[in-house]
C-alpha cells in the first residue's frame, strides 16, 4: 500500500511538471505560432529568422558571423584534390557521348582494328594487279681464237591473274640482234653483236600464254578463299567496332547518371548539415536562455559531426563518379579538363509507358553485334567448306599458247659476186688437192685430171621481206606465215587426297560447333533483354514509390518539428526524421538515375544505342 502511494506522488509531480514546461514554451514567443524550418535545396541555407527573430542588431550581426563560419566550414568539406571546383564545365549527356565516340580511348583501338582489317583486304586483292616487267641485259661472250661477242637483250611481258574463273594469261614481246644465226622462241630477246663485221640476225616475238583451270580451283581457289574470308572478316571487326562503341555510349550514360546523382547526393547531405548546424544554433540560443540543459549542446554536435561525415563522403564519392565519366570522355592524361568540375544539364527523365518484350527481343536479334559475328563466322565456315569440296574435284587445265614471229637480215637486197673457196683453210685445202692430182698427173701422164680451181660465183638476190633492221622485223610479226599456236590439257588426279578430305570433314564440325555456339549466345542475349526490360520496369515502379516515400518523409518532418517547437518531441527523433527525410530524397534521385541507367542498359542490351542516339556509324571499304 505504501508503495502505490510512492508511485502516486512520483506521477503526480511529472504531470506538473510537464504542463508547466508547455506552458513556458508557450510563454516564449505569445501569439506566435509554431513554425517549420524552410529550407532551400538549391542554395542548402536555413532560414533560421523564421524561427527566432533578431532582438538587435548586435544578434544579427552575431547570426551573420554565424552563417559565414558555416559557409567556410562547408567550402572545407566541399574541397576536392586536384580540382577546380570554381572552373565549372557544364555537359550534357549528348555532349558526353560526342566527346566520348572523339576522344575514347577505346573506341580509338577499335576504330584502328577495322582500318588494319581493310588494308589486309586490299593486300589480297593486289593480287590481281596487272604486273609489267621488263629486263634489259648485256653480256660480252669471248673464246680463244675467235671474236667478242657483245650482245643485248630485252625481256618484256605483262601478266594479269582473272578473278573470275581462276584463270591467268602473260603476254610478252621479243626481239634478238644477233650476228649468229640463233633464235630463242620462249624468251622475248634483242641481241646484238656490235664487233662482228658478218650480217646481222634481227629476231622479234609476240604472244600470249593463257592457262584456265576446267574443274578444281574453277568456282573457288585459295586466292578468292582468302579474299571472301577476309571480307567476312572485315565485317567481324566492324561488328567489334560497333560492340565497343556501345558498350562506351553505355558505361559514359551509366557514368553520367552517377554523376548526377552523387552531386544531388551531395546537396542533401549539405542540406542535412546546414539543418544540424541551425538545430545547434537554436538549442545554444535555448541554453542561454535557461530553457535546455548544456547537455543538449553534445547530442547535437555529436549528430553534426555524423552529418560532416556524410558530406566528406559524398563529396569522395563525386570524384570517384566524375574521374570514371573523365576516364571515358578524356583522350590525355594531361588534359586540362582533368582539374575542372563537371556539371551536368540534362536531368533524369521518367515514362510512365512500359516497354514491349516482343519489340526489344525483336532488336536485339536483328542488332546484336554477337550474333551478327557469329552469323559472318558460319559465312566463312561455308566458304571454307566449299573450297574444301572443290579441291576434292581433279585438277584439269587448259593450256594455250599464240605467238607471232618476225625476222629480218641485215645487207641490201642484190646480186652478190664471190669466189667459191674464200676461207684461208678452204684455199689450203684445194692447194693440197691440186698437189695430189698433180702427182697422179706425173705417174701416169696418160691420165688427165682437171685441177681444181676457184672460180668465181653469183649469189642471186634474196627475198626483199627478209632484209632490214628492227622495223622490218616488227613488220614481218604481222605476215601470214609468222602465227604460232598451241593447244594443251593438264591432268592431275590425287590418289586418295586424304587432305582436300580431312579439312572438309573438319569444316562441316566447326559448321555445327558454330550451329550450338549460335543457340547459346541467343540464349544469352534473350535473358539479358528480358532482365533489362524487368529492370526498366522495376526501376520506374521505384521512382513512383520512392517520391511517395519522400513526400511522406516531409509531411513527418514537419510534424516533428512541429512537436519539437512546443516540447513535445526530443532532438533524437527531429533528427531521425531530418535523416529519415535524406534518405528518402537519396532514395528518389537514385531510382531517377536508375531509370535512366537501366534504359541505357536495355538500348545496349537490344543494340539500339546508335539509333535512340541518333548516332551513325559509317561501314568499312568492301572493295570489290
Amino acid at each position: 500500500m505504501k508503495f502505490l502511494r510512492f508511485l502516486l506522488l512520483i506521477l503526480t509531480i511529472s504531470v506538473f511538471n510537464f504542463g508547466f514546461k508547455v506552458q513556458m514554451t508557450y510563454a516564449q514567443n505569445p501569439g506566435e505560432k509554431p513554425q517549420i524550418a524552410k529550407i532551400n535545396i538549391e542554395t542548402t541555407d536555413v532560414k533560421a529568422e523564421e524561427k527566432f527573430p533578431a532582438k538587435s542588431f548586435e544578434d544579427k550581426a552575431d547570426s551573420l558571423k554565424s552563417n559565414s563560419i558555416n559557409n567556410s566550414a562547408t567550402s572545407i568539406l566541399l574541397h576536392r584534390v586536384g580540382v577546380q571546383t570554381d572552373q565549372t564545365m557544364p555537359i550534357s549527356l549528348d555532349e558526353a557521348i560526342r566527346k566520348a565516340l572523339e576522344n575514347n580511348n577505346q573506341i580509338e583501338v577499335a576504330r584502328d582494328d577495322v582500318r588494319f582489317q581493310e588494308t589486309q583486304l586490299r593486300s589480297l586483292l593486289g593480287i590481281y594487279d596487272p604486273v609489267f616487267s621488263v629486263a634489259p641485259t648485256f653480256s660480252r661472250n669471248s673464246s680463244t681464237g675467235s671474236g667478242a661477242s657483245n650482245d643485248f637483250r630485252v625481256n618484256s611481258g605483262f601478266s594479269k591473274q582473272i578473278e573470275a574463273g581462276g584463270g591467268r594469261f602473260d603476254t610478252f614481246l621479243n626481239t634478238s640482234q644477233s650476228g649468229q644465226n640463233s633464235r630463242n622462241n620462249t624468251n622475248f630477246n634483242q641481241t646484238s653483236n656490235i664487233a662482228s663485221s658478218s650480217s646481222t640476225t634481227y629476231f622479234s616475238n609476240l604472244g600470249v600464254n593463257y592457262t584456265q583451270p576446267l574443274f578444281r580451283n574453277f568456282k573457288i581457289d585459295n586466292t578468292r578463299r582468302q579474299i571472301r574470308i577476309q571480307r567476312k572478316r572485315l565485317q567481324q571487326t566492324d561488328a567489334d567496332f560497333r560492340r565497343q562503341t556501345i558498350d562506351v555510349i553505355s558505361q559514359v550514360q551509366r557514368a553520367y547518371w552517377d554523376l548526377v546523382f552523387a552531386l544531388r547526393d551531395q546537396q542533401n547531405r549539405v542540406a542535412n548539415l546546414n539543418l544540424a548546424r541551425e538545430n545547434l544554433r537554436q538549442v545554444e540560443a535555448r541554453i542561454e536562455a535557461g530553457a535546455a540543459a548544456p547537455l543538449a549542446r553534445a547530442e547535437v554536435a555529436t549528430e553534426l559531426a555524423t552529418r560532416e561525415t556524410d558530406v566528406l563522403l559524398a563529396t569522395q564519392q563525386v570524384s570517384i563518379t566524375e574521374n570514371s565519366l573523365k576516364t571515358l570522355l578524356l583522350r590525355n592524361p594531361e588534359s586540362p579538363q582533368w582539374s575542372q568540375s563537371f556539371v551536368p544539364t540534362d536531368k533524369p527523365v521518367l515514362s510512365l509507358d512500359s516497354v514491349s518484350l516482343e519489340d526489344a527481343l525483336k532488336d536485339a536479334k536483328d542488332n546484336r553485334p554477337e550474333l551478327r559475328r557469329l552469323q559472318l563466322q558460319k559465312d566463312i565456315n561455308a566458304i571454307d567448306i566449299s573450297y574444301f569440296k572443290n579441291q576434292t574435284k581433279p585438277q584439269i587445265d587448259l593450256n594455250t599458247a599464240f605467238s607471232l614471229g618476225g625476222l629480218a637480215i641485215s645487207g641490201t637486197n642484190q646480186d652478190t659476186r664471190t669466189n667459191l673457196f674464200i676461207s684461208q683453210q678452204d684455199l689450203i685445202f684445194v692447194d693440197r688437192i691440186n698437189g695430189i692430182l698433180n702427182k697422179i698427173q706425173n705417174i701416169n701422164p696418160q691420165t688427165v685430171v682437171p685441177p681444181i680451181t676457184n672460180s668465181e660465183i653469183l649469189i642471186p638476190a634474196s627475198n626483199s621481206p627478209i632484209f632490214g633492221g628492227f622495223g622490218r622485223s616488227f613488220q614481218n610479226l604481222f605476215r601470214t606465215d609468222a602465227p604460232n599456236f598451241s593447244v594443251g590439257v593438264t591432268f592431275s588426279f590425287p590418289l586418295g587426297n586424304k587432305t582436300a578430305k580431312a579439312n572438309l570433314a573438319g569444316a562441316r564440325i566447326q559448321d555445327e560447333q558454330i550451329q550450338a555456339q549460335t543457340r547459346s549466345q541467343e540464349q544469352i542475349v534473350i535473358a539479358e533483354v528480358r532482365n533489362a526490360v524487368q529492370a526498366v520496369e522495376t526501376s520506374r515502379q521505384r521512382v513512383l514509390t520512392a517520391r511517395r516515400a519522400r513526400e511522406n518523409a516531409e509531411i513527418q518532418l514537419e510534424g516533428e518539428r512541429r512537436l519539437f517547437d512546443v516540447g513535445r518531441s526530443t532532438t533524437f527523433l527531429l533528427f531521425q526524421r531530418e535523416n529519415a527525410l535524406t534518405n528518402a530524397r537519396n532514395s528518389e534521385i537514385r531510382a531517377e538515375t536508375d531509370y535512366n541507367k537501366s534504359l541505357s542498359d536495355l538500348q545496349r542490351a537490344t543494340s539500339t544505342t546508335f539509333r535512340v542516339n541518333n548516332i551513325e556509324v559509317d561501314s568499312p571499304m568492301d572493295d570489290q
